[in-house]
């Protein structure tokens, strides 16, 4: 009688280990660069926000504010773990002008080198440092 062996060979089990090796391998870039991609939006978004309330504030105060926690801006941890975020106002100009800056961490800064520091002005204009063209 012969007996019937159930299961698999270890070269079966060693070609599947490969396969997902391969798999893993050609994922995990793509998987980083969206990761990057979502912190850099996550602190665009939060630029925005603030943007939008600086002009509330010129309009209620007749300048523009100085700091983040003058215009009640809150900054998510996601985004405060990778970025810091500020707020710089020109009121003696003509016009008053102020920009939001965010600049990287290391870790992020590292990840993200071809966009590096992110900057909105009160016109509008958004540059990245890196000088990646595909930042905002």
């Amino acid at each position: 009688m012969k007996s019937i062996q159930r299961g698999f060979t270890l070269i079966e089990l060693m070609i599947t280990v490969a396969i997902v090796a391969i798999l893993a391998s050609v994922a995990y870039p793509s998987y980083t660069k969206y990761v990057v991609r979502t912190k850099r939006s996550a602190a665009q978004a939060v630029m925005q926000t603030a943007a939008s309330k600086q002009e509330q504030y010129m309009l209620n105060a007749r300048s523009y504010a100085g700091a983040l926690a003058d215009l009640q801006v809150n900054v998510p941890a996601d985004v405060s773990n990778t970025y810091t975020l500020s707020v710089v106002a020109d009121n003696a100009a003509a016009p008053p002008t102020f920009y939001v800056e965010a600049a990287p961490k290391p870790g992020q800064a590292a990840q993200d080198a071809r966009c590096g520091t992110l900057r909105l002005t009160n016109t509008g204009v958004k540059t990245a440092s890196g000088g990646g063209s595909e930042c905002w």
